[in-house]
């Protein structure tokens, strides 16, 4: 189970976040997923619609995004997935206008899966770094 459960958590990062294939999150995320955690937005729906909806936020904004999975461990019915992604900001992101610069930043996702489908999500990512590397937040004294 536990490996089946990886390559379902790996497929929505590779065809979701990557290839932005959205019949992808269709098949491989239950219609009452929840989506939480500080990687999060606010106000998403349940199910594939909120898992599309970020996605396209963030392809939207960078539209090379490649999230590279660094790290994949699965026990029960969990599967912490570490990533590193790496994007162009050439799309408005929450307000902010494109900047034309490279982001790089590293996240971390726990998926919950039951039934061959992620019924949640908690995911959190270096947004403090990515907005400093995007010239929006000023680098840390003596960074």
């Amino acid at each position: 189970m536990s490996e089946a459960n990886k390559a379902i958590s790996r497929r929505f990062i590779e065809d979701g976040f990557n290839k932005g294939n959205m019949a992808a999150i269709d098949e491989i995320v239950a219609p009452g997923h929840t989506n939480s955690g500080p990687g999060s937005l606010p106000g998403l729906p349940p199910g594939p619609e909120g898992s599309k909806q970020i996605i396209s936020v963030y392809r939207n904004a960078f539209p090379d995004l490649q999230l590279t999975v660094d790290d994949v461990i699965a026990e029960g019915d969990k599967v912490v997935t570490r990533w590193t992604g790496r994007g162009t900001h050439k799309g408005e992101l929450a307000g902010i206008p494109p900047t034309g610069k490279t982001a790089v930043t590293t996240g971390m996702g726990v998926d919950r899966i039951v039934n061959g489908k992620i019924v949640e999500s908690w995911g959190i990512f270096d947004q403090l770094g990515m907005l400093t590397q995007l010239g929006v937040v000023p680098p840390p004294p003596g960074g």
